[in-house]
């Protein structure tokens, strides 16, 4: 453990209802196989009906007092009843943000400012998404009155396999002046499933809300109701990108650091039509998640196998089971992981790196980092729900000679 001080979906014609659909398979050109929907799944072809729909009847201010608006309003406060149903929440719980980082942003800026009188810290997992790392320790850095020092940002640290030290974060929420403890529920570049029963249980029991990132999960696996606020990201189960859903408990006490506006958590309100097409895409990921499970978690379980037996000098990282149905990761030593990609790509697979560097940044992934395994030479599959065993079968047998092929650019052959 280190810190540092830095409308409902019904039934009949209304755009909510459930409609018998074809398998979804990514969009791309002839012949490509796409293996990376994380934050980016395909539109759900019900939630497209209904977005369309909803740019017919749902074009107005849902503020003003007219027909138009009241219709607008009607249909936005469906789809928060459905995403609340659909992520466990009343409908007064949930908020819509323009994107999953703001959730994120608001969740951890207001919670920890309404408790600033209690302390500043903010206690985090090492490998959470980079943008909640980020507002933990801006928000801890802001003094919490006159006379009082900043908080800290207390990060504990996770086992090889990326799941956090439940023991060591509960001793370090209950420790003196802890403001909020944030948790991902699932960590979304390799898959593992976080232990939030337990880190749960300790922050009941030090009073200390816990703020879940369900980003990964929401959609894919059985969220829990062990919470006091939840954001998770549309994008991710099939519906639109550009809005973010954040839930929070009556119970959790907050403060904006924002001008006051109608809207309370975000300011400005969102787009009906894809507040309606995120709802009618969880109802139908909510429906379809058995059969989805199954489906991708043989496929998983497929790739973990074969990549460890076909490709040399390969870690394949996360839990093997405690792990979400879609996502695995693995590294190959003597790899370029941007090289990879590149190499990947041109054969027509699109797959994610998590190790890959940016341009902002140029540093490995933090999440890889922390496990302490290889962080470069890195590959992660978000398999999307349409994903079929003919374009797995093609990426395996391809991947042994991509892998080759750099570590040939690389002149690292024969080590």
């Amino acid at each position: 453990m280190t810190s540092d001080s830095s409308p409902t979906p019904s039934r009949g014609d209304d755009p909510g209802v459930r409609q018998n659909t074809a398998v979804r398979v990514p969009h791309g050109a002839a012949g490509r196989t796409v293996l990376d929907v994380a934050g980016h799944a395909p539109l759900h072809p019900a939630a497209r009906a209904a977005f369309a729909q909803a740019l017919d009847e749902g074009w107005a201010d849902p503020r003003r007092l007219h027909a138009e608006g009241r219709r607008a309003r009607s249909l936005l406060d469906g789809a928060r009843a459905s995403l609340a149903a659909g992520l466990g929440a009343r409908t007064e719980e949930v908020f819509l943000a323009g994107s999953h980082t703001a959730a994120l942003h608001a969740a951890v800026r207001g919670i920890a400012r309404g408790r600033r009188r209690v302390g500043r810290d903010v206690v985090v997992g090492a490998v959470e998404r980079a943008a909640l790392l980020e507002a933990a320790r801006f928000a801890a850095a802001e003094p919490a009155g006159a006379g009082a020092g900043p908080g800290r940002r207390v990060v504990v640290g996770v086992d090889g396999a990326g799941r956090v030290d439940a023991a060591a974060m509960g001793r370090a929420l209950a420790a003196p002046g802890v403001a909020l403890v944030a948790l991902q529920h699932a960590n979304g570049e390799v898959g593992t499933l976080q232990p939030v029963s337990e880190v749960a249980e300790a922050a009941r029991r030090a009073g200390v809300p816990l703020l879940l990132d369900a980003g990964a999960s929401a959609g894919h696996v059985e969220l829990g109701p062990q919470w006091d606020a939840l954001a998770a990201d549309p994008g991710d189960w099939g519906g639109p990108s550009g809005l973010g859903v954040l839930a929070v408990r009556p119970r959790v006490r907050w403060a904006a650091d924002w001008p006051e506006d109608d809207d309370a958590w975000f300011p400005g309100g969102v787009s009906v039509p894809a507040a309606l097409a995120a709802a009618v895409a969880l109802e139908h990921a909510v429906a379809e998640r058995a059969g989805a499970d199954a489906h991708r978690r043989r496929l998983v379980d497929r790739i973990r196998r074969t990549v460890a037996a076909t490709v040399p000098d390969v870690e394949v990282v996360g839990d093997a089971a405690a792990r979400l149905p879609h996502v695995v990761t693995f590294s190959c030593l003597y790899v370029d992981g941007e090289a990879l990609v590149g190499e990947l790509d041109r054969l027509g697979f699109a797959v994610g790196s998590g190790s890959a560097c940016t341009s902002s940044t140029l540093e490995p992934s933090h999440v890889l980092a922390a496990m302490g395994v290889l962080t470069h030479g890195n590959v992660r599959l978000a398999l999307p729900v349409g994903a079929t065993d003919d374009g797995v079968d093609r990426f395996l047998a391809a991947l042994p000679g991509a892998v080759r092929r750099v570590r040939d650019l690389l002149g690292v052959t024969g080590l």
